[in-house]
């Protein structure tokens, strides 16, 4: 991926996103974040914005980070509810096909950065509406987007998370709780 002075990124292991400040000789990238901080990143702990191939759907999600809303995603399946006694289960499918309509010409970093993004909008507005648990469907594959998944909510505090019944999902989804 080339990144660009002035083009809008998210970080892929920690929350908050940023601008490409600088491209620097040593394969790093200068990022301005929303806080106003400078910081140098390789370009494997970032992803881009690509507002023109988020589709807008409200229901699934609404960026928490960026104020004029980049990134939305489209889903057919959507960000659905499902009451489980009397505690609301929230849930999203980031299979990249549930994400975008084509996904032909994408790279493997492309793809799991779309996916990431995803998620992590996803996990913030549950917890920006104080939703106690979400369910992420990630699918089984090779188990990086599960180990990418698992690694963001490890840096996360408030957080219990744990392999969702297989009865329901199959092997590739993860339950989280937020308290």
């Amino acid at each position: 991926m080339r990144y660009k002075p002035g083009m809008k990124i998210v970080f892929l292991h920690e929350s908050g996103g940023g601008v490409v400040k600088e491209i620097l000789n040593n394969g790093r990238i200068s990022i301005l974040d929303e806080e106003g901080f400078s910081n140098d990143y390789l370009a494997s702990q970032i992803a881009p914005v690509y507002k023109e191939h988020y589709p807008v759907d409200d229901n699934v999600v609404s960026n928490i980070h960026f104020q004029d809303s980049d990134i939305k995603t489209k889903s057919t399946r959507k960000a659905s509810s499902v009451e489980s006694g009397k505690l609301k289960i929230t849930e999203i499918d980031v299979h990249i096909e549930e994400l975008t309509d084509s996904h032909k010409g994408l790279s493997n970093h492309e793809i799991l950065s779309r996916q990431m993004i995803a998620f992590r909008q996803f996990y913030s507005r549950a917890r920006v509406n104080k939703t106690r648990k979400i369910v992420i469907i990630h699918g089984v594959g090779e188990g990086v987007l599960r180990y990418e998944i698992r690694s963001f909510l490890n840096k996360e505090n408030g957080v219990d998370f744990y392999d969702a019944s297989y009865l329901d999902y199959g092997q590739g989804a993860t339950v989280v709780e937020l308290f």
